[in-house]
């Protein structure tokens, strides 16, 4: 939740409780009014298509993004290099033959300028974008937040 930040989700979890029971006392206080009964439902479902708007427009976080074509990719890989991206190109198969797959994680921030590049580069593309939680930089993995010392050390040892 909200990119691994514990604190500010926990904040807000109590926020929205405190709001829900402010909302339910009041729709107990007017049992007989219809409109309360709509009232939140609509209010909760704006505050998530308002949210889901905000949280596009902050793009927080890193992608990877996926490209996979049976087209030349140099061009591409020549645009990676020149915005400084870090790529893994590897050369597959797939039912219709060669193909070329480019992997690339990037800041989110930077993902339309990229895509807009690929749409202009190869228009036929096919790509896949997905979010990710964590991402080594210059080889060096982040430290794990918060926790106890002996479940980060068991964690280690069961991904080991």
């Amino acid at each position: 939740m909200l990119g691994g930040r514990r604190l500010t989700a926990t904040l807000l979890g109590f926020f929205e409780a405190f709001i829900w029971l402010l909302v339910i006392r009041e729709i107990f206080k007017h049992l007989d009014n219809w409109l309360c009964y709509v009232a939140y439902p609509a209010g909760f479902a704006s505050g998530i298509f308002v949210g889901m708007i905000i949280e596009e427009r902050i793009a927080y976080g890193k992608v990877i993004v996926r490209i996979i074509t049976r087209k030349e990719v140099n061009l591409l890989i020549e645009y990676l290099n020149t915005q400084r991206f870090r790529f893994t190109k590897v050369d597959a198969e797939g039912p219709d033959g060669k193909e070329n797959l480019v992997f690339t994680v990037l800041e989110r921030e930077r993902l339309d300028d990229l895509l807009n590049q690929l749409k202009e580069l190869i228009p036929t593309a096919f790509y896949t974008i997905e979010k990710v939680k964590a991402a080594a930089e210059s080889g060096v993995l982040p430290e794990e937040r918060g926790g106890l010392r002996v479940f980060t050390w068991l964690r280690g040892v069961i991904r080991n």
